[in-house]
This record gives C-alpha cells, structure tokens and sequence, in this order.
C-alpha cells in the first residue's frame, strides 16, 4: 500500500462517506486531519492536496478503500476488515497493509490527533 506525491490539478472536497461498522471496544479511532486537506477519488485512486505543506499525494486502490473509514473515523480492526472485504488478501497480510498505510499517514502528519 502506498502514498506517493504527485503532480495533478487540484481535487474538489469529496463528500463524507460512512464508516464501515461500529467502535471496537479499547481500539483508539483513527481519523484524519480536520483541517487543510481536500480530496477526491479518481480512476480508484484517492487524490489529496494538503494545503498545510502545499503537497498532492495520490493512495493507491487498497489505500482508497480505507480512506473513506479513516475520513469518517475507524478502529484498525475495521480498517483490516476493509481490506478482507474488498480483497482476496489473508488476514495477516491485511493486517501489515493496514499498519504499514496508517505509519505513512502518520509520517506525513495526516493523522488527527
């Protein structure tokens, strides 16, 4: 699963879109940045202008499926069942997709706190 930057136009704000189930007990939500990003989807991508750091970053398929949840707010538990619904991954490979999308968030600061 990746985030990489990328030079398009800049993305309209995409409506919110429901997260996938209720809050796992004793698993924090996870949650983006409520200011300065905008994003949308195109062709199964996510496309996102920070405009804090005046950067476009682009999320691949499997990171385009979990966006959404994490708009809305989601536990990592819901994030890796994201991915076990929408692909034919095993369990434990969802799992480190998961972790590894949400440590380049992190990385980026896109995270809320």
């Amino acid at each position: 699963m990746s985030i990489y930057h990328c030079s398009m136009p800049a993305p309209e704000q995409h409506p919110s879109q429901a997260a996938i189930g209720g809050p796992t007990a004793g698993e924090p939500i996870l949650k983006l940045r409520d200011d300065a990003l905008d994003w949308r989807e195109v062709d199964g991508q996510v496309v996102v202008l920070d405009r804090a750091g005046s950067v476009y970053l682009a999320v691949n398929a499997a990171g385009a499926a979990l966006w959404p949840a994490i708009v809305e707010g989601v536990t990592r538990p819901q994030l890796v069942q994201i991915l076990l619904d929408t692909f034919d991954v095993e369990r434990a490979r969802a799992e480190r997709d998961v972790d590894a999308f949400l440590a380049s968030l992190g990385e980026r600061g896109l995270l809320g706190s």
